[in-house]
Parts: structure tokens; C-alpha cells; sequence
């Protein structure tokens, strides 16, 4: 039986509307099994020019959910569950088989749209970063004190960017793209990188964010930094949405049940995902026509 609609699901304005997205790669395979599976003709080609053969990957499978305003949105799942091809999907750089993304307003996904230079020091990343989101000269200068102390590198702003560690570097692109106060903010993989300082830091800002009608996505493998900070949370698994619900909540039962997937455990971890996919079944989200929202579709096949 079809989950039902979500009663709450009108409550405030959309922000992005994605419905039935799917997404199909072809990729390269070194499976023996998918080189027997081929002509004899094409073995031989392969062969000649070095190629593996092609295999499909069905990377997300008919995704649809709502994000509104004032949402803090985790999405949960293990490595090739759809995560980050949802969130680049979302943001536009991707274009799915088949499905709609509607969105309000640009999606800023965190560290694409700052256009750092690694050979340039902290500081003149910021101004150029700033400037490739809109920012004017002046602007950007007068948020560069914010982000630096949001981003918690003190001096190392005036050294290249190529001498920071990846933490650094996270943090500095995160305070880039908070800093321009964006409608829809996408951020992946970039909240587990610093101390507990920058945790209450970047929690703020998000908080300043979602008050002002935003709404924040965060990927994150650490189900503590959704359950922690994510109103929401949405749990991905073979491409699939297969769980919808508070973030706190869902981010506890997942991280319980990849602990007894970690530990071997099973036929406990089966328990647990089959009771996870009952209770935190995901509703039919309530999508209107297209024309009803203000901001045209980012994606259509």
C-alpha cells in the first residue's frame, strides 16, 4: 500500500521539489563475469584498447520528497547509496534519466561554487570565492573578518591554500558559502573536519540560516552531525528513500543499525532495517503542478 500524504507537508513554502528522480551511469567493470558477458568481437576490441566493459548503475531510483523552508535536512546512507549524486543532482550540475528538481532559488553546494585557487593565500581565495557567488568587491571584504572566524584558521588566512590540511581547507569553504546567506544551502561531507568549537560555530550559522526561511542540506557519513544538527533526515539506500522522518530519530536508529553491521551482527541489522523502513516510511509527498511554484524546473525529462 502507497504511504499516505504527509499532514504536515503543507505547513510552510517549498523550497526544493524533487520528484521521481532517476539517475543511470554507465561505468566500467573488471567483474569476469561481465566480460564473459560480452561478444567475442567486443572481448577482442576491449582487449586491443585497453577498456573494461560498461555496466549500468542505477544510482538513484525514482526519488521524490519536499524540502521546505526553515528545514535542516541530513541525508543518510552508506557508501553508493545516492547521496551525493542526489545533492549534485539538486544543485544542478547533474541532469537524471527521467524527473524534476524545482528549486526557489540557486542551490549553493559547498565546494563548487567557491572557486578556490590552491597557489593564492586564504584571504584572496575568500574575495575570489565572494565574487563567483555574487558578492561585489566591497561586500566581499566586508564579510572577510566573519568567515575567517567562522572558519577558525586564524593567521593561516594569509597563507596559500595548498598549505592548509583538508580540514582547513572544509572549514574555509564552508564559511565561504554561509557567508553570502544562501536560500538553499548544499553541503557535503564538510561538517566532520573540526573541533568542538566550529561544530557550535557552524551550527549557528545554520541555525541563522533556516531562521531566515532557508533550507540547509548536509550529507555527512557521521550520523552524530545529523542527529546533532538536522531537523530532518532522510536515509538512502541502493538509490532508494527509503526512510523520512526527524533527524534526531533517524540518525539514532541508523547509527545503531551500522554498528551491528559493523560488528557482524547480521541478522540483528535486518531487524532493525526491516523496522526502520515500516516506521520511518517515506509519505507521498504532496507536489502540486509545476506552474504552481514560483521558480521554473531546474530539470524535466
Amino acid at each position: 500500500m502507497a504511504p499516505s500524504a504527509d499532514p504536515g507537508s503543507m505547513a510552510s513554502d517549498p523550497t526544493v521539489v524533487v520528484q521521481n528522480v532517476r539517475v543511470r551511469y554507465r561505468v566500467p567493470s573488471t567483474d569476469i563475469a561481465d566480460l564473459r558477458a560480452v561478444s567475442r568481437s567486443e572481448r577482442l576490441y576491449l582487449h586491443a584498447t585497453g577498456q573494461r566493459p560498461k555496466v549500468t548503475v542505477d544510482a538513484l531510483k525514482g526519488v521524490s520528497f519536499v524540502a521546505r523552508a526553515g528545514e535542516s535536512i541530513g541525508i543518510l546512507g552508506r557508501n553508493g547509496s545516492g547521496k551525493s549524486t542526489l545533492l549534485r543532482i539538486i544543485a544542478g550540475l547533474e541532469t537524471p534519466l527521467s524527473g524534476s528538481v524545482v528549486a526557489r532559488s540557486n542551490p549553493v553546494l559547498l565546494g563548487v561554487d567557491a572557486a578556490l585557487v590552491p597557489e593564492l593565500p586564504g584571504e584572496r581565495n575568500v574575495l575570489l570565492g565572494c565574487l563567483a557567488m555574487g558578492l561585489t568587491r566591497a561586500q566581499a571584504r566586508a564579510v572577510l573578518p566573519e568567515i575567517v572566524e567562522l572558519a577558525g584558521i586564524g593567521k593561516a588566512i594569509y597563507r596559500p591554500m595548498k598549505t592548509y590540511s583538508s580540514g582547513m581547507a572544509s572549514r574555509l569553504r564552508f564559511a565561504i558559502a554561509a557567508a553570502v546567506n544562501p536560500d538553499i544551502l548544499l553541503i557535503d561531507e564538510a561538517l566532520g573536519t573540526g573541533d568542538a568549537a566550529f561544530k557550535e560555530r557552524s551550527e549557528r550559522k545554520m541555525n541563522q540560516l533556516r531562521a531566515a526561511a532557508g533550507t540547509v542540506f548536509i550529507v555527512s557519513h557521521a550520523a552524530q552531525v545529523i542527529e546533532e544538527m538536522c531537523s530532518r533526515a532522510i536515509w538512502m539506500m541502493d538509490g532508494v528513500l527509503i526512510g523520512d522522518g526527524p533527524g534526531p530519530e533517524i540518525a539514532h536508529d541508523y547509527r545503531w543499525w551500522s554498528w551491528n553491521v559493523a560488528k557482524d551482527e547480521f541478522d540483528k541489522a535486518d531487524e532493525i532495517l526491516a523496522n526502520c523502513r515500516e516506521k520511518w516510511a517515506p509519505y507521498a509527498p504532496v507536489i502540486a503542478e509545476p506552474g504552481t511554484y514560483a521558480s521554473p524546473q531546474r530539470h524535466a525529462r
